[in-house]
């Protein structure tokens, strides 16, 4: 049987609060198998896509009264590609940023800056404490593409950017 993990957002909810940090805090905790079972008071639609860009599966039930449990399945090995399969064949990174310990948005600004002020089709490297599940769409935005996956121990995340060619 495998290892789960219950969280009920529920209770935070009703006060009020968003439970979005409590669930990434979570799942980031989940070794490889094991599985986040979320409970909430809705189907969490808005979810689904951030946990599966994050290599995530999931399943989910309807419960009585309105409630429903997701259970999110940690794959063996996390990867997310992101916008770029071919990765693989970038250039060396021209920087090399190590955003660990700063609170957010800064790592999004410093990496959002460090890739703006490299040339079109460069590459720059960074650690993160996290995942920067709000970073990709801006890179998206602006045309760059991205990959990245948790260090083997999977305390940090590694990604690389690389720089739109066209600006």
């Amino acid at each position: 049987m495998p290892d789960i993990l219950t969280l009920d957002v529920r209770p935070i909810l009703a006060a009020g609060d968003e439970p979005f940090g409590a669930i990434m805090e979570a799942a980031d905790t989940l070794a490889e198998g094991q599985i986040l079972r979320l409970v909430a008071p809705f189907r969490p639609a808005p979810l689904f896509r951030v946990m599966e860009r994050r290599g995530y599966t999931f399943t989910e039930t309807a419960l009585d009264g309105g409630d429903w449990q997701v259970d999110f399945h940690r794959p063996a090995q996390p990867l997310s590609l992101g916008s770029a399969l071919e990765a693989a064949t970038w250039p060396e990174p021209v920087a090399s940023l190590d955003l660990t310990g700063l609170e957010p948005p800064e790592p999004m600004v410093r990496l959002l800056s460090a890739v703006e002020a490299a040339t079109p089709g460069d590459v720059v490297f960074a650690v993160l404490d996290r995942e920067p599940v709000f970073l990709f769409p801006k890179l998206a935005e602006r045309g760059h593409q991205w990959a990245g996956n948790r260090e083997a121990q999977g305390e940090r995340y590694r990604l690389l950017v690389r720089r739109a060619q066209h600006v």
